[in-house]
């Protein structure tokens, strides 16, 4: 890597004196396999190397980035972005980033099967074992990973050196059964090495979804239209934790950064310690779970990973913050910056959000439950730019009555407001799941590995739709 041309731009910076500049030097290695209804459709290498580099010159922002790197390209495009920041300044709004120690780290995920020693001849074996086992009527899998090695280096002294495998697999299913159709799709992945492939037991897992697909055509039945009470497992939870606790608690949100891309958000910066659901409620976001898709120690930006506490105990606890959101709160970053490519600023982002768990069985909670309706997973969603109206539709359920599950229940819509939806909920179960999601955002589009999970929950008094 290019370390001495990382530091060099941060001494260059500082002769301008600048009032802070931070570069990040990244190598991405990366390859994907796609098999389509059982032929291979691609195959492929990539590795990009380059430098991003951020800085703040009399409260104005400014952003440069290079794949020719060389001393002399590099001077070059320093002094055209600082030239082009001063010019701004005059209509440039004036930003500040809150400070942070200095410091000093080395790390490395662990792989127990190295990524660079699968070969592609293996990953298409293990996608042709996966797509034999599998009767639908159309089969899209596709298997990539990449190896991102990143040096992070700032004018308070910091000097951040790390490694970090990914493993993602995805598969998207196309069921015909007497002239009706139905699809599924779910996506895997985990920062490790390709050990994690069997700790997957994927042919197991979707020839048991493609049995609930097909019973779902043949044998459900319509909604209930009536006011009862639903139990969501786990992967259902999890998309609603995301779409609608971790997206309106990004801070850049909140201040209406965002509000011409992503969205904004129907939560104000006042609004701290607000009621926004039940007591038993509390959803966090945690980059340091150790394998998790969404995993890192340190963000783009510098500052040290932790859990960070979105909603606790019902009420709204904390926003995702960087250096920019959080010195408009007059507090410190609490490590979201996220960035997904050297190319790019890095942003407020989410990494593993997940609702709390709770101490019920999944089989209690529906045993508990006299007349419901089970929603095991989803075919799609929806949610409003500020995150607040939502629709969630399920794709396998079943109706729950006198509490046992019985007849499938055809595409059922959850659909509900937010402050619903958490209040709604009076029993959380103890199966914690996550789930694999790669979470879009920004403009040009940045899409970011990500964890969402949670438990079961049941909400009580919901008519579907």
């Amino acid at each position: 890597m290019y370390k001495d041309l990382a530091d060099f731009s941060i001494e260059f910076l500082q002769k301008k004196e600048v009032d802070y500049a931070e570069a990040r030097l990244e190598t991405n290695t990366s390859t994907g396999i796609i098999l389509k209804d059982s032929n291979p459709e691609m195959t492929g290498f990539d590795q990009s190397c380059g430098l991003g580099i951020r800085y703040l010159i009399n409260k104005n922002l400014g952003f440069v980035s290079i794949n020719e790197l060389s001393k002399e390209k590099l001077k070059e495009q320093l002094e055209k972005s600082l030239k082009l920041t001063r010019k701004a300044s005059k209509i440039s709004d004036k930003i500040e980033f809150s400070e942070n120690k200095a410091i000093k780290k080395t790390y490395k995920v662990n792989q127990k099967q190295n990524i660079q020693d699968f070969s592609q001849k293996e990953k298409l074996k293990f996608l042709q074992e996966i797509d034999g086992s599998i009767d639908a009527n159309h089969k899209y899998l596709s298997l990539s990973d990449n190896i991102i090695e990143k040096y992070y280096v700032n004018t308070e002294g910091s000097q951040i050196t790390s490694e970090i495998p990914r493993v993602n697999f995805f598969y998207f299913l196309t069921l015909v059964e007497k002239n009706q159709s139905i699809q599924r799709y779910l996506q895997k992945g985990a920062t490790t090495g390709y050990e994690t492939l069997k700790n997957w037991n994927l042919i197991n897992e979707i020839q048991k979804e493609v049995k609930a697909l097909r019973e779902n055509i043949t044998k459900g039945v319509p909604a209930p239209k009536e006011e009862l009470d639903i139990v969501v497992a786990p992967e259902v939870t999890g998309i609603a934790v995301h779409e609608a606790c971790g997206h309106p608690t990004e801070a850049d949100r909140i201040f209406g950064r965002e509000a011409a891309q992503a969205g904004e958000s129907f939560i104000t910066q006042g609004m701290i310690n607000d009621e926004i659901g039940s007591e038993n409620v509390t959803i966090v976001d945690d980059p340091t779970l150790e394998k998790s898709y969404g995993h890192y120690m340190y963000d783009d930006e510098g500052i040290r990973a932790r859990e960070r506490v979105l909603f606790k105990n019902g009420k709204i606890n904390e926003f995702l913050h960087d250096r920019q959101s959080s010195r408009s709160m007059n507090i410190k970053s609490n490590g979201s910056s996220r960035a997904n490519h050297y190319s790019v600023e890095p942003m407020v982002r989410m990494a593993n959000t997940y609702l709390k768990p709770g101490k019920i069985s999944e089989e209690e909670m529906i045993k508990e439950t006299k007349k419901g309706v089970y929603i095991k997973n989803f075919m799609e969603w929806n949610i409003d730019d500020k995150r607040y109206q939502q629709k969630y539709v399920g794709n396998e359920a079943y109706l729950i009555e006198n509490g046992e599950l019985t007849k499938p229940v055809k595409s059922p819509a959850l659909e509900l407001t937010t402050p619903k939806l958490w209040s709604s909920i009076d029993m959380i179960g103890n199966n914690l799941q996550f789930f694999a999601g790669t979470c879009g955002k920004g403009e040009p589009m940045q899409g970011i590995p990500v964890f969402m999970g949670g438990p079961s929950i049941r909400l009580r008094h919901i008519k579907l739709s």
